[in-house]
């Protein structure tokens, strides 16, 4: 008797806390390279069987009224769920991040501010999936304005939400 519509507000709540989980999608306005192609395999170098530096990530189109950069490294294909590789915020608004950005909460050169990654650390680590091989999507929001604070991942992408003008990702793969 009451079985139909428990089931049925049991789906909604379902569909409602996935609905919530799910990461805003922007339309590509910025083109990111870097030294693997796009769908390419990640040089070891930048993983943790290599020397584990972040890649360089050229950025194309930049706005002129983007003030700052978001950077975030995840990995999709994670047994846990989206991993997250590198947060950062605050990045200036520049047309190249280096390789090899030092593991600090902040950095000057280019200026930027880091989070702690899924690995529990500061700055980038590189891909280290148990098995298999794994995508690791680098993705870079431009902002109309600065943030103010310190963030996970997931405030950071709540907290960036009617601040992105530009949007763009590049994506590798990487296998043990």
């Amino acid at each position: 008797m009451f079985r139909k519509p428990l089931i049925l507000i049991l789906v909604l709540i379902a569909l409602l806390i996935a609905g919530c989980s799910q990461e805003k999608q922007y339309p590509q306005t910025l083109t990111i390279r870097s030294v693997f192609e796009n769908g390419g395999e990640i040089p070891k170098k930048y993983t943790c069987d290599g020397a584990d530096v972040s890649p360089p990530l050229f950025i194309e189109g930049l706005d002129s009224k983007v003030k700052s950069l978001v950077i975030i490294c995840e990995d999709p294909d994670a047994p846990v769920g989206v991993f997250t590789h590198w947060i950062a915020w605050n990045v200036e608004p520049i047309s190249q991040i280096p390789e090899n950005i030092p593991k600090a909460k902040e950095v000057s050169n280019p200026k930027m501010v880091q989070g702690k990654n899924d690995f529990g650390r500061l700055g980038y680590n590189g891909p280290c999936p148990p098995s298999g091989k794994h995508r690791y999507y680098f993705k870079v929001y431009a902002l109309d304005t600065e943030l103010d604070g310190d963030f996970s991942r997931r405030e950071l992408l709540k907290v960036i939400e009617g601040h992105v003008i530009q949007y763009g990702e590049i994506y590798g793969i990487y296998g043990r």
